[in-house]
């Protein structure tokens, strides 16, 4: 019996090297394989390169939500940091209920993925950018809602598409189905894009309903999205 037990023991021992082996020989492989199914379903296919716009429509600006959130309560997802810490969609019924009522707090502490921020002139490059804007949730320091984002994606076009959405709801007292997606190529630290959703439910979005990818650029800098580093155009 104590030969046997010895001889298991043994075995165990080859195959925990063959697996720690293996996992080094094929290491790229298997993070590869990993980020395919982990970020799949935040990627969107055939966007076109950036061309000077600073957003395009998607599905004919149609946002594809599931009516079954729409009954639910006002609420907020954040989808948990993948492998290379860079978050996922931020999901939320909007509503007067989720929208601040104390001031914006610091958020310098966050740093996301890629935020080798340098200066071009008189204005940084990135921001720490909100996917669920503060104005619409209160969300402060949250790494699950902040990433690197180009000044003029974040400050330029992003704000536009929130402030119709918070006058909306201020205005109407109403709710919007809401999602933000940031779109990381492979493995790369910096999205090249992201996509917003919107659509306001009670009047059927005829006051609110958008899908747009904007493009996470900023004009005379070339930015290495693999890394974050950027260098003037």
């Amino acid at each position: 019996m104590a030969r046997r037990k010895k001889k298991e023991h043994i075995y165990l021992k080859i195959i925990i090297i063959i697996i720690l082996v293996l996992s080094v020989l094929f290491q790229d492989q298997i993070e590869k394989f990993i980020l395919k199914y982990t970020m799949e379903s935040y990627a969107l296919s055939e966007v076109p390169e950036y061309n000077g716009q600073d957003y395009i429509y998607i599905n004919e600006n149609k946002p594809d939500f599931n009516e079954e959130d729409f009954k639910k309560e006002a609420f907020e997802e954040y989808s948990n940091l993948d492998i290379l810490g860079r978050c996922g969609k931020a999901y939320a019924k909007l509503g007067l209920e989720l929208m601040p009522s104390a001031k914006r707090e610091d958020i310098s502490e966050i740093n996301p993925t890629g935020f080798l921020n340098v200066k071009y002139g008189n204005k940084y490059l990135y921001n720490r950018c909100h996917l669920i804007g503060f104005q619409l949730a209160g969300e402060n320091a949250n790494e699950k809602n902040l990433i690197t984002c180009t000044t003029d994606a974040n400050q330029k076009t992003m704000v536009d598409f929130e402030n119709k959405v918070a006058e909306y709801i201020k205005k109407t007292a109403n709710h919007v189905m809401y999602r933000v997606t940031p779109i990381f190529k492979e493995n790369n630290l910096v999205a090249s894009g992201i996509q917003m959703e919107a659509y306001s439910i009670e009047d059927q979005g005829k006051g609110i309903e958008f899908n747009v990818y904007i493009f996470n650029v900023q004009d005379g800098v070339i930015i290495d999205y693999k890394t974050g580093e950027s260098y003037a155009e």
